[in-house]
């Protein structure tokens, strides 16, 4: 399992910016996340991550990744990153441990925003997004796939990929034997966070493939290849 890197560094990373690199760090405007479909979770701020698979169940888990993809890029992709992959400007949020102490540290944050020598490095969000859109970015943002394991296994995937693309224009193919491939290939990827269970290319087309429809072998295939162009 990758390592994690604890709260106190990524605490220390975010130390590290300069102030010029913090000046465009701080400039967002938060923008609304339609969090239906989620729980409630009451107004007091919990301390630990409701929509995590383990006590919401696998639909709310769901539901949480993709509510929380969209907010995600909407608010926090400028400074962390396009699929939390940060180019340096804010610490990689990928390795945040998927525990109650990672948590505390997310939600702290994400409240209270965070300002270093009067200077705004990160708005404060918890205000105007409110705890269930924190939660589901949270969700998001922890079951990233561990991008060195998804280059590996790019050119398995292509292949596949291709293989559903023919299908979806009339080829043959055993659809059933395609999705149990991406099925194992998204079992053996790993999260950076520690959490059990990585959100990847592989587990989304599979799962297009399991809920079928007449347009699913074109879906996956798209899937595939616009995840696996965005990772790089």
């Amino acid at each position: 399992m990758p390592k994690t890197i604890s709260t106190l560094a990524l605490g220390g990373a975010a130390l590290a910016l300069t102030a010029t690199l913090a000046l465009a760090h701080g400039d967002v405007t938060p923008q609304a996340v339609n969090t239906e479909g989620l729980p409630a979770v009451g107004e007091e701020w919990l301390s630990e991550n409701p929509y995590r698979e383990e006590a919401a169940g696998k639909d709310i888990w769901e539901k949480a990744i993709a509510i929380g993809d969209s907010g995600y890029n909407q608010n926090c992709a400028r400074c962390h990153g396009l699929g939390v992959v940060s180019g340096g400007l804010a610490p990689d949020l990928r390795f945040l441990e998927a525990e109650e102490y990672g948590d505390e540290w997310y939600v702290e944050r994400f409240q209270f925003g965070y300002t270093q020598n009067g200077i705004t490095k990160m708005p404060a969000f918890g205000e105007l997004l409110g705890q269930e859109a924190a939660w589901a970015i949270r969700t998001y943002i922890e079951t990233r796939p561990d991008q060195d394991q998804i280059d590996e296994l790019t050119p398995e995937l292509l292949a596949l990929r291709d293989k559903l693309a023919a299908m979806a224009d009339g080829g043959e193919g055993d659809a059933d034997a395609i999705h149990d491939e991406l099925a194992e290939i998204a079992g053996g990827i790993e999260t950076l966070s520690g959490a059990p269970v990585a959100d990847s290319v592989a587990s989304r087309a599979a799962h297009i493939l399991e809920k079928g429809g007449d347009d699913a072998y074109h879906k996956a295939a798209e899937t595939l290849t616009i995840g696996l162009s965005s990772a790089h």
